[in-house]
């Protein structure tokens, strides 16, 4: 099984400079730096550390996901927030439980005693409301549906189709914002009653830059994006 950590980054350089180094090489066979354009930077550092930096041509996550794919040589995808959020000793983990047999294994901020330390009220209620609605409109048995730091297998990217603009074009132009894969990527993994674990890790506050999320914009077009998928997208044969 080979594994290629996918590391997405905008302005990242304190983030970059702290947690990069704690990352083994070792244990991945591919690590890809998908760069938003930075200008802090974060371009010129990864690229002088011996990463692989994919600079995409379109703003947006997804779009970044969609340029990427054909870089991407392993047989399961690994993301991983370079912002302090994600704990880089946990990567390992993850890929020990894939190797297991599951289709995707989440590392969980709220599982036995994890925690957010970035979390606040609205964005702790947020990721609570959102994982109940998948669970019980989708069937999952998430308890953290929502974050970034996962592995899983890459096929799941053309079979869950991710990257076809049909799941995410008429939510974004509804609420005006750009979404990422996560959410619907848990959502029809669910659907398809796929294998699917969880592991505890915590979420560290992040370092440095400005935090992104588009709390609002981005709650509206997922919520509304979970019960759209109840009616607009067929479970495939997996």
């Amino acid at each position: 099984m080979k594994v290629t950590l996918l590391i997405p980054t905008l302005n990242e350089i304190e983030g970059m400079k702290a947690i990069m180094p704690r990352i083994n090489k070792n244990w991945c066979d591919q690590i890809i730096i998908l760069d938003g354009s930075s200008t802090d930077g974060t371009i010129e550092y990864a690229r002088g550390q011996g990463y692989f930096v994919y600079v995409q041509k379109k703003k947006g996550f997804r779009q970044g996901y969609n340029e990427i794919v054909p870089y991407i040589q392993g047989d399961v995808v690994l993301t991983f927030s370079p912002d302090g959020n994600s704990i880089p000793e946990l990567i390992p983990d993850l890929i020990k439980k894939m190797k297991d047999g599951y289709d995707m294994v989440i590392a969980s901020r709220y599982l036995e005693g994890a925690k957010s330390q970035d979390d606040d009220l609205v964005t702790a209620f947020g990721n609570w409301l959102f994982t109940r609605t998948i669970n019980l409109l989708h069937g999952g048995h998430y308890t953290d549906s929502l974050g970034i730091f996962r592995a899983f297998k890459t096929d799941l990217i053309s079979s869950l189709e991710l990257n076809k603009d049909e799941g995410y074009v008429f939510v974004e132009k509804l609420f005006n914002t750009r979404v990422s894969w996560e959410p619907l990527l848990s959502v029809r993994a669910a659907k398809c009653k796929l294998n699917i674990s969880e592991i505890p890790g915590d979420e560290p506050a992040r370092i440095g830059g400005k935090r992104k999320l588009q709390v609002l914009k981005w709650g509206a077009a997922y919520y509304f994006q979970f019960f759209r998928e109840v009616f607009c997208w067929r479970k495939q044969d997996l």
